[in-house]
């Protein structure tokens, strides 16, 4: 595997001038939101302006065409003007609203809120106050940098994702890599120990010393068979799901302390499954060691196959000190461990083994100070 920290600096790069475009962006439109709220109260003083000359002209005094046209320019912003003597008129309102006094003393309160009320006078003589709220354009752009802050939020998420995903993805490239290497530096003494064994033999050796060393190096060829299967996708045979779990109970009930009872039981004499055996086998032997290691190496354990429709689950009980409800789920993350020495790897290698590998399902069934019963699920043909 090619680990470059040169990509990673570039990602880390690409990120943050993502942000500071985008925070340019955001302070742009909001610069650009005030100096359009500027220019709009100069429009609405021009207008109050030219509605006091207005108000101060004769019935008989002609007013001019700038003034007029001011007046009746303004066909965007909604206003309320509220002489002195307490009448009100309004411009770009619903007409239908208008005539609804306590509609527009809100719309006024509104408006002041937005916008601060323009007093109309002559002379210190206060003829009206103009009450003026936010166009549809301006209303737009107020939200304007809303929906930036919430793209930036769904654009960090998504890199942050993107980041976490391409993290783990190293990670089991990572372990892949170790995991094939391991496999591959077991292969040559590995050899070397077949040739010795077979020497033994010829040299009249205890046939009992020879056979357990054959039973130890086929052990390790089954280690490194399973090591070189991470990281690619291993090949599925139909095989007797019962046969196999109990190979796998039979090889761990020898090989364990005599103060640990072991239990197999089925409620199906066989059944065959597409299955990986050594990868399985390895699930198995997984979930019993964790078992051994929660009681503390003095305790029961107990495996189960039952047949339930077209599902066969495989329960693995102990009588340990349980799991936190809390940890169902994240016992199963890489590095997560409930034991104060390991590696957290054990269950997340079981993991994958069923769910990716064998397309299956793990959980924790049930737990509590009494034990824990761990439950793989695989789909039967039959």
């Amino acid at each position: 595997m090619e680990f470059n920290p040169r990509k990673r600096t570039s990602n880390i790069f690409l990120l943050i001038s993502a942000f500071v475009i985008v925070s340019l962006i955001l302070w742009n439109t909001n610069s650009f939101f005030k100096k359009f709220k500027e220019e709009e109260r100069l429009k609405m003083e021009i207008w109050a302006t030219a509605q006091s000359e207005l108000l101060q002209a004769d019935e008989d005094q002609e007013l001019g065409n700038l003034t007029l046209k001011v007046l009746g320019n303004n066909t965007s912003t909604p206003m309320i003007l509220q002489n002195k003597d307490g009448s009100i008129r309004t411009n770009n309102m619903p007409e239908e609203m208008v005539v609804d006094s306590a509609y527009l003393q809100k719309k006024m309160r509104q408006f002041a809120s937005e916008n601060d009320p323009i007093i109309i006078e002559d002379r210190g003589e206060e003829l009206a106050t103009l009450y003026y709220g936010n166009s549809e354009v301006l209303n737009k752009l107020k939200y304007y940098p809303i929906a930036l802050l919430l793209i930036i939020f769904l654009f960090g998420a998504v890199i942050f994702f993107f980041f976490k995903t391409n993290k783990a993805s190293e990670q089991n490239k990572l372990w892949a890599g170790m995991a094939k290497e391991t496999a591959h530096q077991i292969g040559t003494p590995l050899t070397s120990l077949l040739g010795w064994n077979e020497l033994l033999k010829a040299e009249n050796i205890n046939p009992e010393v020879t056979k357990e060393i054959g039973k130890d190096i086929s052990r390790l060829q089954t280690i490194t068979e399973r090591f070189s299967k991470i990281g690619s996708t291993p090949e599925l045979e139909m095989h007797d799901i019962v046969s196999e779990t109990e190979k796998a109970y039979q090889y761990l009930k020898r090989r364990s302390s005599k103060l640990i009872q072991f239990s197999f039981s089925s409620n199906i004499d066989t059944l065959l499954v597409p299955l990986n055996p050594p990868l399985y086998n390895w699930s198995i032997e997984n979930l019993v060691k964790n078992g051994i290691d929660a009681m503390k190496g003095k305790g029961s354990i107990s495996i189960k196959v039952e047949k339930t429709g077209n599902t066969v689950n495989i329960l693995v009980a102990d009588t340990g000190h349980g799991i936190p409800r809390g940890a169902f789920q994240t016992i199963f993350n890489p590095g997560v461990t409930t034991k104060k020495r390991g590696w957290g790897l054990g269950l997340s290698l079981v993991k994958r083994i069923i769910e990716e590998y064998h397309k299956g399902k793990i959980k924790v069934f049930s737990s509590s100070k009494e034990g824990t019963i761990m439950q793989i699920s695989l789909k039967s043909n039959h």
